[in-house]
Formats: C-alpha cells, sequence, structure tokens
C-alpha cells in the first residue's frame, strides 16, 4: 500500500474523540434551536450545554446556520429509513391489513413522539431565511414518504390486494388518517406528545376506515 493511501484508510478512521463532541455538540443544538428558535440560538450558550469549547464548534461545524442544517439532518435520516421500511413492506405480503397496521403505527410514532414535529414548526418559522432548506426538507422527508407509501399502495392495487385507482389521493388518505388532528395540533400547539395508547387507537381506527374505502 503506498503512503498516499495508507493516509487516506487512516482518514477514514474517525476519531472516537471527535465522534463523541460531535454527537454532544447534536443533541444540545437539537434542544437548544428548539427551545429558542434559530434567532435566539447563541453558539457560545449551545457550547457550554455541550460542554465543549466555542472553537470546536466551529472547527467540526463552521457555525449557527451548518449546525440548524445538521440537526434537520437527523430528521431526514429518520424519514429516509421509514421511507426504506416501507419500500421493503408494503405490498410484499399477502397480509396487507397487517403491514398497513404496522406501518401506520410505525409512521404515527415516528412524527408525533421524537422533535420532528417540532423541527417541522421550527423550520416553517424560518422558511423565508431558508426557502432551499424548507424545499429540500419537504421533498426528502414528508414528500418521500408519500411518494413511498404510494407506491407501496400501487403494489397492491397490481396484485389484488385493495382497489387503489389513484395511489397518491390514497397515500393522502392513510396519512392523515393515521395522523390526522394530532399532527395539526402538534404544529400549532407545545403540546407534549399523545400517550402511545392513544396513538395507536387512533391509527387502528383509521386503518379500519382505510380499508373500507380501498378494500
Amino acid at each position: 500500500m503506498t503512503r498516499a493511501r495508507e493516509r487516506a484508510a487512516s482518514a477514514e478512521v474517525l476519531d472516537p474523540r471527535v465522534e463523541r463532541s460531535r454527537a454532544a455538540i447534536v443533541a444540545a443544538a437539537m434542544e437548544h434551536f428548539l427551545r429558542d428558535g434559530y434567532v435566539g440560538a447563541n453558539v457560545d450558550e449551545i457550547a457550554a450545554e455541550a460542554r465543549v469549547s466555542k472553537r470546536t464548534i466551529y472547527n467540526v461545524f463552521g457555525g449557527k446556520e451548518q449546525l440548524f442544517r445538521e440537526i434537520l439532518a437527523d430528521a431526514l435520516a429518520t424519514a429516509e429509513r421509514f421511507s426504506r421500511d416501507v419500500s421493503s413492506a408494503l405490498g410484499t405480503t399477502d397480509d396487507v391489513e397487517a403491514e398497513l397496521r404496522d406501518i401506520g403505527t410505525k409512521l404515527a410514532k415516528a412524527v408525533l413522539t421524537t422533535p420532528i414535529v417540532r423541527l417541522r414548526r421550527l423550520l416553517i418559522g424560518e422558511a423565508e431565511r431558508f426557502p432551499e432548506l424548507a424545499t429540500d426538507y419537504y421533498e426528502r422527508a414528508p414528500g418521500r414518504v408519500m411518494a413511498t407509501l404510494a407506491a407501496g399502495l400501487r403494489r397492491c392495487h397490481e396484485r389484488g390486494l385493495l382497489h387503489v385507482e389513484n395511489p397518491e389521493l390514497a397515500a393522502e388518505h392513510f396519512a392523515f388518517l393515521v395522523l390526522g388532528a394530532y399532527l395539526d395540533r402538534a404544529l400549532f400547539q407545545a403540546t407534549t406528545p399523545p400517550p402511545a395508547e392513544d396513538i395507536e387507537k387512533r391509527v387502528q381506527a383509521g386503518i379500519d376506515a382505510f380499508l373500507r374505502a380501498y378494500r
């Protein structure tokens, strides 16, 4: 192995101290932005909450805007994982009802019991400041989830498991039935996440209604 390749290989090995600092900064920045908003966020305070130096934040991320983009990346990763799960599940077995109930529960809990709703609310408030970031987030998070749901429902229709003439519209119906008023309320009110059992009851009722329409 040449020296150049050795240096490249060693660069790929992440320094655990840097990774620990990075994780601490992202966690502190997440809570800080959600609490104080983008304008009110302060890098000095984030550094103190993460127990790192201000210089470390600038060395690792580059500044407040880069930190803001980084916390949104976590929400994008959640949406991408969910989309992969849907792609590998919906319409691939004969028990479409069980698939829908499982996917609906995972979707509702992913959106309602994690910081995702609070991040959406924060990004909506900053959409004029970061229009390209808001557009990218929509396309890669809720937009991708909806497209993946539509593709799965189209497979169900093609296999004769459901009667879905318009998969995109059916995906919208599915999402609203399992999220519905909970999502609207969370976007406008700083409420605590609903209990898991309440989410599950709403999901089951929503899937029952969906199946009555598309069975």
